[in-house]
């Protein structure tokens, strides 16, 4: 690689999810082969088989139910099997608006059944040893990596990610299988000296239940696996409920899972054009014992709000509005490097994305102008084409939004510096903003796009104040070449995640705890913090005679 790589490649070499995909440093499974683990024999425990299935002919594959160009069906996978559902709805691109699958469509029923199957594996998925299950999500692991081009691929038709950074995802996707697989065989207890000398106690770990996962679009594989992952690997069953955006992934991960081995019932996937119903059976259903949710604030606290009729235990990683705080040392040449990939990966749509730009002012007009030319040089365009930059938003209420947020700011005194308009479809052109002032929404409100709002500011204490003044606090920047000053604004933020000098602060991050403060959610993702959401604590106590 040259000394100084400019343009998108430069991002990509800055990025630890596209370098990987790049080459290097890319995992290929060994010594097995996606052939050798669709046909290799899993563990058994009572009941709970762990025979892997290839491709079967029969009901749920028939003509006409199958994803066009890809070897797995679009309907619903429940207790291990492929179910038709009496209605189906569209999964179009957002790219082209062409239709890449009807699919199975959910209801009340079909949550039921998800329900009573995964209360009936549960039973014996919980008493396999972490050894056991382990082997099974090495396998699942190792499957994602060799199907690494066909999950890309897809992330790209049915929700517009570039298929670069798709391909990025799944490797992302894959590596909290990784972790989880081996986490499983660490769920150990703890012996507790005791106050009195005929005792002996000890705290263990148990897995909490089955559990009701609900999904984002914007990271369609790697927001299940990180859920998904810690749950099975703790002894849970786990019920997915994929966005109606992008079911097909989240089928394509229970196709993989079942060539893996996992037991039936242990992982469904129950797609749906309307969560409402679903959502309604599984919350009220006392044997689900928890939730966990990614999505928009609002929804969370429905959730929140339900689970707590029967007590179930919450996870939920909700919305942000980040702020990236560029003092006066800081490097403008990288750090308009790092704002690239920061704000315009995904066209915006991250929930770390950066969302305020916040600028000394003494380098407010040389950053602005930096940052303008970068942008302008952006291709836009076919998310399939791996020249691609910035894809398409994924329906038009997220279009709608940068619109109005774009228009707000321009009807209040802000002015475009690069973009600032349309370009058909879905598509938004990269965006760069000035003259921002307080009072405009895409200061006060998630935008979920391709646009860079940026305001000068005058000293740190403004800088903080400016950054903690909104009611989310997941995910924050900080940009300085004075390690004092990281470390106390890094401790000032009200923000569950900072990057310092990093815009991407949580890549390949399966080992990392992952949440936010405030509106942004409760508990954490990833890492040994992530398991524990998914494991009870319980004190066993013996009286010596």
């Amino acid at each position: 690689m040259e000394a100084n790589p400019t343009g998108w490649d430069a991002l990509r070499a800055a990025d630890p999810l596209l370098r990987l995909e790049r080459g290097g440093g890319r995992y290929t499974p060994e010594p097995s082969t996606a052939n050798d683990l669709a046909s290799a024999p899993g563990p058994v425990a009572g009941n709970c088989k762990t025979t892997p299935t290839k491709r079967p002919a029969g009901p749920g594959y028939a003509r006409g139910t199958m994803v066009k160009d890809f070897e797995f069906p679009s309907l619903a996978y429940l207790g291990g099997k492929w179910h038709k559902t009496p209605k189906t709805f569209p999964v179009k691109s957002p790219y082209s608006g062409s239709l890449v699958a009807e699919v199975a469509d959910c209801g009340e029923a079909e949550a039921r059944m998800a329900a009573d199957a995964a209360v009936a594996a549960f039973k014996e998925w919980k008493k396999l040893t972490g050894f056991e299950r382990g082997k099974i999500l090495r396998k699942w692991n190792d499957l994602l990596i060799a199907h690494q081009e066909e999950l890309g691929r897809l992330t790209a038709l049915e929700m517009g990610k570039p298929i670069t950074e798709a391909k990025g995802e799944v490797l992302y996707a894959a590596s909290f299988v990784e972790w989880c697989a081996e986490e499983a065989t660490r769920v150990n207890g703890e012996l507790i000296h005791s106050r009195f000398p005929n005792k002996r106690q000890m705290a263990v770990y148990e897995p909490v239940g089955p559990v009701y996962a609900v999904t984002p679009w914007n990271f369609p594989t790697s927001m299940i696996t990180r859920k998904a992952a810690p749950a099975l690997a703790a002894g849970c069953t786990i019920i997915v409920k994929p966005a109606e955006q992008t079911p097909l992934c989240a089928l394509y991960l229970a196709k993989l899972w079942e060539e893996a081995g996992g037991p039936a019932g242990t992982l469904q996937v129950l797609p749906a054009s309307d969560p409402v119903p679903v959502s309604r059976v599984l919350m009220e259903d006392m044997r689900i014992r928890k939730i966990t949710f990614t999505g928009s604030t609002p929804v969370g606290k429905i959730l929140y709000r339900q689970g707590a009729d029967t007590l179930k235990r919450v996870s939920l990683e909700l919305g942000g509005n980040a702020p990236f705080i560029l003092f006066e040392d800081a490097d403008i040449e990288k750090a308009v490097q790092f704002t690239l990939l920061s704000k315009y990966r995904n066209a915006g749509q991250t929930c770390v994305t950066t969302n305020r730009i916040y600028v000394h002012k003494k380098l407010e007009a040389d950053y602005a102008s930096a940052l303008a030319e970068a942008v302008s040089q952006l291709k836009v365009g076919d998310p399939l084409d791996p020249s691609t930059n910035v894809g398409p938003l994924v329906e038009q209420q997220g279009l709608d939004k940068v619109v109005s947020h774009v228009q707000d700011a321009l009807a209040k005194g802000a002015k475009v510096a690069a973009g600032g308009k349309p370009l058909g479809g879905l598509l938004y052109a990269p965006t760069v903003l000035t003259g921002i002032q307080p009072g405009m929404r895409i200061l006060e409100e998630e935008t979920f796009g391709p646009v860079a709002p940026l305001m000068p500011f005058e000293d740190e204490e403004q800088a903080i104040a400016w950054a903690n003044n909104t009611d989310y606090g997941l995910a924050a920047y900080i940009w300085t070449k004075d390690l004092s000053r990281a470390f106390r604004v890094a401790e000032a933020l009200e923000y569950g995640i900072v990057g310092v000098n990093d815009p991407v602060p949580s890549a390949m991050g399966s080992n990392l705890p992952f949440g936010g403060y405030k509106n942004s959610g409760l508990g954490r993702e990833g890492g040994h913090w992530g398991m524990e959401e998914f494991l009870e604590t319980k004190l066993i106590s013996f009286l010596l005679p």
